[in-house]
C-alpha cells in the first residue's frame, strides 16, 4: 500500500500541507478534491517523488513502476505522437512491441493520430496521450494532476477507461481533481483545503458521517452556513435545530460542511 504519513511541506513562510495522511490502495482510485491553493499539486508531487516533505514520510514504489502525468500533460510538442510514446518508453527502460503501443493509443482513441505533432492535439487528445505515456511500463502506482480538468466530456470518459484499465490489472490510482461529481466515481475521497486534510474515506462514508443536518429552504436563516443548491437554499446546523426539509447530502455538501466546520468558506 502506497501513501504518506503526517506530511508537512513549508516553502518558507508558506505552509502548503499540513500533516496530511493518505493511503492508495492497489487496484481502487483515489481522488484528491480541492480548489485552487488547496495543496493538490504540492501533495501529488510529494507522492511521485518529486518533492521531499518538510516533515513526515511517503511510501512509494521504485520511480520505473511508478506513472505520473502533471498539470499540463508533459506532452512533448515537437515531437510526433509515437515519437512521444517511443521516448517515454525509452525513459522507463521498457521494449514495447508495436502491438501494444498500437493497443494502448486505440483505447485512448489516438490511433488515427500517431503521426501528428503533440502541440497539434487538442486538449483532451494530449491528456490521453499522456496517460498513455505514463502507462508504458504498467505502474503499481499512477498519480495524475488534474488529468481531466478542462477535458471534452468523450475525452474524460476514455480517461476513465483507462484509469480503471489500470486499477483491473491492480495499480493504485491517486489523482487531483476540482470536479466533485466526478469525485464520487472514486473508491476514495480526501477534501483539501488550504493545504490541510478536511476529510478522507469512501464516498459513501462521507456523506453518511456529515455532522448535524443539512435542510432546504427557500429562507435561509442563517446565510453564513446556507449555499445555493439550484432554485433552493441548503442550510448546515451542526446541532441539527434548524427546521425545514431534510435532505440527504451529497459530495458537494459534504465539502462545503468540512469548510465551514474548520472555519472556512462555503
Amino acid at each position: 500500500m502506497w501513501g504518506m504519513t503526517d506530511v508537512t511541506v513549508r516553502f518558507g513562510p508558506v505552509t502548503a500541507l499540513d500533516s496530511v495522511s493518505l493511503t492508495a490502495e492497489p487496484g481502487m482510485v483515489t481522488t484528491v478534491v480541492g480548489g485552487d491553493g488547496a495543496g493538490k499539486s504540492t501533495l501529488l508531487r510529494v507522492l511521485a517523488g518529486l518533492l521531499a516533505p518538510t516533515e513526515g514520510r511517503a511510501s512509494r514504489p521504485p520511480d520505473r513502476k511508478l506513472g505520473f502525468v502533471p498539470t499540463g500533460s508533459g506532452v512533448f510538442g515537437d515531437l510526433t505522437v509515437a515519437e512521444n510514446v517511443e521516448f517515454a518508453a525509452g525513459a522507463y527502460g521498457v521494449a514495447l512491441p508495436s502491438r501494444r503501443v498500437d493497443d494502448l493509443l486505440l483505447h485512448a482513441g489516438l490511433a488515427e493520430f500517431k503521426d501528428r505533432l503533440g502541440g497539434s492535439l487538442s486538449g483532451g487528445e494530449r491528456h490521453k496521450l499522456a496517460l498513455v505515456m505514463a502507462l508504458l511500463a504498467e505502474p503499481v502506482l499512477l498519480v495524475l494532476d488534474e488529468p481531466t480538468t478542462g477535458v471534452d466530456p468523450v475525452s474524460r470518459m476514455m480517461l476513465w477507461r483507462l484509469m480503471a484499465a489500470a486499477t483491473a490489472r491492480g495499480a493504485a490510482v491517486v489523482f487531483s481533481t476540482s470536479y466533485l461529481a466526478e469525485a464520487e466515481r472514486a473508491g476514495a475521497v480526501m477534501l483539501l483545503d488550504r493545504g490541510r486534510s478536511l476529510a478522507f474515506g469512501t464516498p459513501d462514508d462521507l456523506m453518511r458521517q456529515v455532522p448535524g443536518s443539512i435542510v432546504t429552504t427557500d429562507t435561509p436563516s442563517d446565510p453564513t452556513r446556507s449555499w445555493r443548491s439550484g432554485a433552493r437554499w441548503r442550510q448546515w446546523s451542526p446541532d441539527g435545530s434548524v427546521p425545514g426539509e431534510p435532505v440527504e447530502p451529497r459530495l458537494e455538501d459534504v465539502a462545503i460542511v468540512a469548510a465551514l466546520a474548520e472555519g472556512g468558506a462555503a
